[in-house]
């Protein structure tokens, strides 16, 4: 039995050079990528505030979510690169008030960079949807 595949795209120009969707559903599956503090106007959101980044990366990954079919309450898996672990509490606030009662499994790595200097944290989730 072969599952239907669906690629979501967010516009974002990194896609279209490296090659990748923001997410992908394969049946109950969503795999969202790495979702960085970036608005709809494609500039960096929150610059300098680790809090503020980690909040615009959940709500980028809720709206790719919404689009679709699920929404925050369907992640099971979250994992959050940040380039200074010491911001870890300000990035954690943030995760807790959009994941707090969900309680997803999660990861917080330190990286050294990422694509932007100035982005602080980029977020992916994973996420089952079992009621449709």
């Amino acid at each position: 039995m072969t599952m239907k595949r669906e690629s979501y795209s967010s516009a974002a120009p990194w896609e279209a050079i490296v090659g990748y969707s923001r997410a992908v559903r394969t049946g109950p599956f969503i795999a969202v990528t790495g979702c960085a503090s970036v608005g709809p106007d494609g500039e960096l959101v929150g610059e300098g505030d680790p809090y503020a980044q980690a909040t615009r990366c959940i709500e980028v990954i809720r709206e790719v979510l919404e689009s679709a079919g699920a929404g925050l309450t369907y992640v099971v898996r979250t994992r959050m690169f940040v380039t200074n672990i010491d911001q870890w509490e300000e990035i954690g606030r943030a995760h807790k008030e959009a994941f707090g009662d969900i309680m997803p499994a999660t990861t917080m790595v330190e990286v050294s960079r990422l694509i932007d200097p100035r982005m602080l944290v980029e977020i992916e989730a994973d996420a089952v949807v079992t009621d449709q």
